[in-house]
Formats: structure tokens, C-alpha cells, sequence
């Protein structure tokens, strides 16, 4: 390592982590996602460091950047200070930050005298953090490097592997090449780093599903309630009357779906208006799907919130939001947390989640797969419910987040399930980002964001099954682990013959 870089190492580490947001919308320069990873790599490959402050800061300017759009819900919507909303958006970072710090040092530890292996290893321990991201802790599977490459072949891997194989391609790329700019044979390194994008192309005319028959037509209702009156009881009234509003010249349509929470009474004092809107879409031939919360008493005989969606007219069913979010949905910590700030405070943040195995809703005679907001997030809670279904459906309030760019990080992230499962996928917000999304993950139509108004437009029910489908994350899980194992067996030999170290880069 030079003088210059080991000089500005933390502030090198801690602009790659910044960069690799740049990569996913809105901004979409995907390059600097390969820069990103490519540099982390560097720095991470050099002989006199840990790897711990690497990881760390690379954490922190990755959530910094990434995850900034955390301190518009604690402070224009949970009304926390600003000095305490910049503290809590701060100890967040830190904390997330702790994961690539974890990586940093697991590769420092299992990296051998092969910079080749080294940038597999690398490359391996990189997705494997992004899966343990998915379910430790409930979850925070933000900002994985597959969600950049949507618009790049790397996006044809989706339906084989999912995201997971997305950014196994794309770190590897960067990886490799760094492994072939320094290696005194530079052909192995570099065909491994152009053979995910040679692989993905390739697999450009596969159609692992295919249309049932003819479109179908669907109106997607944008009320733009401002979260400030939306939960006011003045408000129930005018907003029930603005999506009926709305919502009047489109019957007719195959499928019409408000949004999270549309009607904002709970389920048993919304009888009134579900009763009207089952009779609408009857007479009319609308299935209608929507959202509201619900108040139930569990087994325990406690009240508790769930959040909810509803089929009426003709469609039928009822899901109820498995995966919640914390401190928005519930609070962990409760008994310290709740009264410092309004968002700890949110009439739904003591909900109940729903069990694993619903029923899918039924839309005039075909079968949607529903998630609500946070969960599209999740592939495997998708996939599980998508691998049933004709079509998928998500429903969304994303207004927490007002004009920060968490909204359209969250709409790139529906479209990868969209693509991953081989499915249409309609997505009804309160305020944005409202879309139609086919099954190659792409946008076919959209609402404008901070607007109301209704999206009528075509969709196709799908039938058949991608490898996705079928096997999950499971192929690169394995191949994740076998390699693990096989860096550990490898360096407990090298500790057996002292004096082996690796050459690192010069």
C-alpha cells in the first residue's frame, strides 16, 4: 500500500460506501456500484490493515447516503427535533454499519496467498451479508447491488437466482477485475469478470413464463392524503368521498386497488362503505381490492391492530401483513421507547402480524398474490405467495418518507419481485410511486408522485414458474456456503505450514 492511500484509507473506504447508493434510483448511475464494491475490495486486499475500520466506514457512508431518508419520518412526521432526529438517523448508521465491518473482518481473516480466490472470497461474503441482512433482526434488506442492474443484462440472472445472484454478478465483475488489473496473468481474472455479463446475456430470449390470454384492465387509485389529517377523525368522511370520487369513471374495469389504509376506519365500522363498494363492483364487474386497519381480539383475549387487505365486488379474500415494521408497526423496546417522539406513538405501532399460509385474493376468477408495503422488500415472502398466483399485488403508504428518495428505492425494489417471479406486479400508493410493472420487471405505466389521480392501464395474468420460483435463494446459499467452507478448510491447512501469507497487492 502506497503512503497517499494508506494515509487516506478511512476516507477512501468511507467514499466507497457512499457511492454504492448512487447506483439505485433515483440517481441509477449503476457503474459506481461496480466502483464501489471494486474499490472496497482494494482497500480491503491491502496488507496492513485489519479490515475493521474499512468495514465500518464503508458501512457508514453506504447507510448514511443510502438510508437518509429515515430522518424525514422521525422529524417532519414523528416531529422529533432535529437534533434528536440527526442523533437517532446517526446511531442507525453506526449500528448498521457494524455488518460490514463484521464482512471486513471475516475476509481479513479467511483470505489466502491467491489474489483469484481472494476475489471470490470476497465476493461470497459480500451476498452472504446481504442475505443475513434479510432476516436478522426481522430484516433491513436495503440497498443490496443486485437492485441496480434492473436495466443491465445482470437483470436476466433474476429469474434464475433472484437479487442474491444479481449482486453475486455484479461484485464478482468488480472484484475480478481489480484481481486482473494487478495480476501478472491477466486472462483468468478477466474472463471471470465479463462471464457473469456473457452468462446474463445469454440468457436474454429464455421466457420462463408465459400469458394466459388477453390483457386485462386495471385502475389504480392515488388519493395523496396528507399524512398530517389522514388519521384525524374529521378526515374519515373526506377521504372515503375523494377515492369514491376518484374511483367513479373507471368502473368497468377488471380490477380497480386503493392503497394501504385507503379507508382509514377500522374493518368493523367500515361496513357501510364495503358494502357499497361490493355492490359497485358487482353490478359493474370490478374486482376491488384495498386497505384498512382491523381491530381484533387475539387468544390471549388482548386487542390488538392489524393491518389489512380486503377483495370486495368480484374479488374476495382477505390478507392480513405478515411482516411488520418495527417502530412503525411495533415497537421493540416498547416500555423505553414509547412517548419520546410521535412516531413511537402511531395508533397501528402495537399491530399483530398475520400467519405465513393465507389465501391468496381472488380478482375475477384469477388469483393475486398481495404483500403490503414494507414486504415487497422480502423475495422469499414474495415468492412464496407468487409462486400460487396469476399476478402480484402490493399496496403501499409511502408519504412517511415525503420527497426523499426511500419512496423510489422502495419502487425499485417491487420491480426486482415483479422480474424475480415472472409476474405483473400493480402497485397502489397513497402518493407515489403508483405503477403497472410487467414480468421483466419493467415500468409500463406510473402515476406522477404527490399527485392524486387514477393509473388505467393493461396487465396479463401469467402462468408458469421461473427457476426462482421454484428453488429461491437456495442455489446461491449453497454455493455460498460450500465456499465458505471451503476458504475455512483452506486456511486452517495454510495455518498448519507457517510462514505461508498472503501476497496481497502492491
Amino acid at each position: 500500500m502506497n503512503s497517499l492511500t494508506r494515509k487516506f484509507r478511512g476516507v477512501i473506504a468511507l467514499v466507497c460506501g457512499a457511492l454504492l447508493p448512487l447506483s439505485f434510483a433515483p440517481f441509477s448511475l449503476w457503474p459506481l456500484g461496480l466502483v464501489s464494491a471494486a474499490g472496497w475490495f482494494y482497500l480491503l486486499e491491502k496488507r496492513a490493515t485489519s479490515g475493521l475500520m474499512e468495514g465500518w466506514l464503508f458501512g457508514v457512508g453506504k447507510y448514511g447516503v443510502g438510508a437518509s431518508w429515515i430522518y424525514v419520518s422521525i422529524h417532519v412526521y414523528g416531529n422529533a427535533p432535529v437534533e434528536l432526529a440527526v442523533f437517532l438517523v446517526a446511531l442507525f448508521v453506526a449500528g448498521m454499519a457494524l455488518f460490514p465491518m463484521l464482512n471486513a473482518w471475516l475476509y481479513r481473516r479467511l483470505r489466502s496467498a491467491s489474489l483469484l480466490t481472494n476475489a471470490w472470497l470476497f465476493t461470497v461474503l459480500w451476498v452472504g451479508f446481504e442475505w443475513l441482512l434479510t432476516w436478522f433482526l426481522t430484516g433491513f434488506p436495503w440497498l443490496q447491488a443486485g437492485y441496480a442492474h434492473l436495466d443491465t443484462p445482470l437483470a436476466n440472472l433474476a429469474p434464475v437466482g433472484g437479487v442474491l445472484l444479481v449482486s453475486l454478478a455484479a461484485v464478482s465483475s468488480a472484484s475480478f477485475a481489480i484481481a486482473g488489473y494487478y495480476a501478472e496473468d491477466k486472462r483468468l481474472p478477466l474472463t471471470f469478470a465479463l462471464l457473469p455479463w456473457l452468462i446474463a446475456g445469454g440468457l436474454s430470449p429464455f421466457q420462463w413464463v408465459d400469458s394466459k390470454g388477453e390483457d386485462r384492465e386495471a385502475a389504480l387509485v392515488q388519493g395523496n392524503i396528507d399524512q398530517a389529517v389522514k388519521w384525524l377523525p374529521e378526515s374519515r368522511g373526506p377521504i372515503i368521498d375523494k377515492y369514491l370520487a376518484l374511483s367513479e369513471p373507471h368502473w368497468g374495469v377488471d380490477l380497480m386497488l386503493w392503497p394501504e389504509a385507503a379507508i382509514t376506519l377500522f374493518e368493523h365500522q367500515a361496513a357501510d362503505v364495503l358494502a357499497e363498494l361490493d355492490a359497485r363492483g358487482r353490478a359493474s364487474g370490478t374486482a376491488v381490492v384495498l386497505g384498512l386497519p382491523g381491530l381484533e381480539r387475539m387468544a390471549d383475549g388482548k386487542l390488538a391492530f392489524r393491518n389489512l387487505a380486503l377483495g370486495v365486488g368480484e374479488a374476495s379474500g382477505r390478507y392480513v401483513k405478515q411482516h411488520l415494521v418495527p417502530f412503525g408497526e411495533y415497537i421493540p423496546l416498547e416500555s423505553w421507547l414509547r412517548g419520546i417522539i410521535e412516531v413511537f406513538d402511531l395508533p397501528l405501532s402495537n399491530s399483530e402480524p398475520g400467519s405465513r399460509k393465507q389465501p391468496l385474493i381472488a380478482v375475477n376468477g384469477a388469483t393475486a398474490a398481495m404483500v403490503i408495503c414494507y414486504e415487497v422488500i422480502y423475495p422469499e415472502l414474495v415468492r412464496e405467495q407468487a409462486r400460487r398466483a396469476d399476478l402480484l399485488l402490493t399496496i403501499s403508504n409511502d408519504t412517511w418518507f415525503g420527497e426523499s428518495i426511500g419512496p423510489i428505492q422502495h419502487m425499485e425494489m417491487a420491480r426486482m419481485r415483479a422480474l424475480e417471479n415472472g409476474r405483473w406486479l400493480l402497485r397502489g400508493t397513497n402518493n407515489g410511486i403508483t405503477a403497472i410493472v410487467d414480468h421483466r420487471g419493467r415500468v409500463r405505466h406510473r402515476l406522477p408522485q404527490f399527485s392524486a389521480g387514477v393509473l388505467r392501464g393493461r396487465y396479463q395474468l401469467m402462468t408458469g414458474q421461473t427457476p426462482f420460483a421454484r428453488f429461491g435463494q437456495l442455489p446461491v446459499l449453497l454455493l455460498g456456503l460450500l465456499s465458505v467452507v471451503a476458504f475455512v478448510w483452506r486456511q486452517s491447512k495454510k495455518q498448519d505450514r507457517p510462514g505461508v501469507k498472503s501476497k496481497g497487492l502492491r
